[in-house]
């Protein structure tokens, strides 16, 4: 059974970073991407960035391209998103999915529980 377990969500300053954590258990990947996604108050699910397993080649959402980077550690089998120049916009819980690829949720089998960031201005 796949498990995706985020970590290192919490409450910074516009401007501070944090980097998020999400660790893949049940299951070694080796083709399709781990994404990340997020959800703010009252809006939609977001797509924020993948990483592909196999190459790791990663691809970012227009909003956060130039201050997030994400990055695996195959050995660990853990994905992580570092988050740089965080805005009060990027508020959200953010939900790492895998077993899948491409920039929409469905395309995803597998979801995290999810992690609360929240940016104060």
């Amino acid at each position: 059974q796949v498990q995706l377990v985020e970590s290192g969500g919490g409450l910074v300053q516009a401007g501070g970073s944090l980097t998020l954590s999400c660790a893949a258990s049940g299951r070694t990947f080796t083709s399709g991407s781990m994404a990340w996604f997020r959800q703010g108050p009252g809006k939609e699910r977001e797509f924020v960035a993948l990483i592909r397993w196999s190459s790791g080649n990663p691809y970012y959402g227009d909003s956060v391209k130039g201050r997030f980077a994400i990055f695996r550690d195959n050995a660990k089998n853990t994905v992580y998103l570092q988050m740089n120049s965080l805005k009060p916009e990027d508020t959200a819980v953010y939900y790492c999915a895998t077993g899948g690829s491409g920039t929409l949720r469905w395309e995803y089998n597998y979801w995290g529980q999810g992690t609360q960031v929240t940016v104060s201005s």
